[in-house]
């Protein structure tokens, strides 16, 4: 092998591990624009009907969902299974029995919780996923590489992936209507369509208030606990309820938020161990080209280098 393709395959090979290890310190220096007094939505899930009008005004707004009838959102066969968000919706409601009432079932409404230290956020290694200072979590999809880690990460199991899209698949959760609504200084749709205010929008702090004070006043009407103020580092949407929490789909949580469990790890592999591997892993390729090379000489002696 020439002096000039020995430099050339050095230059080659400094050059990808470098960017190996610019790319990894990108990834972990990529931090969360966490505003001291974010904006959040308490949801009362005692005063839900099911009428599943905020599940038809965020198919409305985003306009990179299907399109659905206005007539589905009024199928109450809907309620026959549990539902999660998928990549057609941004929001479902459930229904489930209610031991004090069996006459009167609970609704309850989910969506992205915009959790205060997102684990999805902290686990994407692109930062396609971003907190803004309002509390939206929201998603850029031109950087997204299609990992998916967002999806094992989150807690809530919130980000679905568009399997069905071969072309150019996307990730989807709501977003907390951040541009078209929380930047224009108006509320999030779903809350707007909701004829029974079952959901309340303003600053985190004095949502939290609200929701002890209710609790204070009407003790015999809900769970004495505030789902969000504080599982997994505390969410932008919280919860109150009338029946245990576990019975309508919120998982029970600590309060330590979920990053703190998950970035030492990815610390340590990024920092130590990603890049040194990608290395070995280039050198050992240059290596085996060269074999190559040297046993297809050997088997042709006439052949020019």
């Amino acid at each position: 092998m020439s002096d000039s393709r020995r430099s050339f395959l050095k230059q080659i090979t400094g050059a990808v591990a470098g960017a190996a290890c610019s790319c990894s310190g990108e990834a972990l220096a990529a931090e969360t624009d966490a505003g001291s007094d974010p904006l959040g939505v308490l949801v009362d899930t005692s005063l839900c009907v099911g009428c599943r009008r905020c599940e038809a005004a965020c198919n409305e707004i985003n306009e990179d969902l299907p399109r659905r009838s206005p007539a589905l959102f009024r199928d109450e066969t809907a309620f026959d299974r549990r539902r999660r968000m998928d990549d057609s919706a941004y929001t479902v409601v459930n229904r489930y029995p209610n031991p004090n009432d069996a006459e009167r079932p609970v609704y309850a409404k989910f969506q992205c919780m915009h959790c205060l230290q997102p684990a999805c956020v902290s686990a994407c290694i692109v930062g396609a996923l971003s907190r803004q200072s309002n509390g939206a979590v929201t998603y850029d999809p031109q950087k997204c590489i299609g990992c998916r880690y967002c999806m094992v990460a989150c807690p809530f199991q919130v980000p679905a992936y568009e399997y069905r899209n071969s072309f150019a698949p996307k990730v989807r959760k709501c977003h907390f209507c951040f541009e078209k609504r929380l930047a224009q200084g108006s509320v999030p749709a779903c809350v707007e369509a909701c004829p029974m205010q079952i959901m309340t929008f303003g600053r985190r702090i004095e949502l939290i208030q609200l929701a002890e004070d209710k609790l204070n006043r009407y003790p015999d009407r809900y769970v004495p606990h505030l789902y969000g103020a504080h599982e997994v580092g505390g969410t932008a949407w919280m919860y109150m309820s009338s029946i245990p929490f576990r019975d309508i789909d919120l998982p029970e949580f600590g309060y330590h938020p979920v990053p703190g469990y998950t970035e030492p790890v990815q610390h340590i592999l990024f920092k130590w161990m990603l890049p040194p591997l990608g290395l070995y892993v280039i050198l050992g390729g240059i290596m085996w080209f060269m074999e190559s090379r040297r046993k297809q000489q050997s088997r042709d002696p006439d052949r020019p280098d």
